[in-house]
């Protein structure tokens, strides 16, 4: 989903719940706002926590470089 798609269901959410005041027969648009902030907090989290242990280009790579090079000069 990703960060950005997680923010955007986290707003929808809240315009939902908070600002609109029109009834739907059938639905109920607040259970829809706090389904839809739940579902996008879960995303941001789990977004989150992929790229927190992704760790960018190229930061393993160096890290087993250096590696190699400390059991050469052992």
């Amino acid at each position: 989903m990703g960060i950005t798609g997680s923010l955007f269901l986290i707003a929808l959410g809240a315009i939902l719940t908070f600002a609109v005041t029109t009834t739907v027969s059938g639905i109920d648009l607040q259970t829809v706002g706090w389904v839809l902030m739940i579902v996008g907090a879960l995303g941001l989290v789990l977004s989150a926590l992929f790229w927190g242990s992704w760790g960018g280009f190229g930061a393993r790579r160096g890290r087993v470089v250096q590696r190699e090079r400390e059991r050469e000069l052992v």
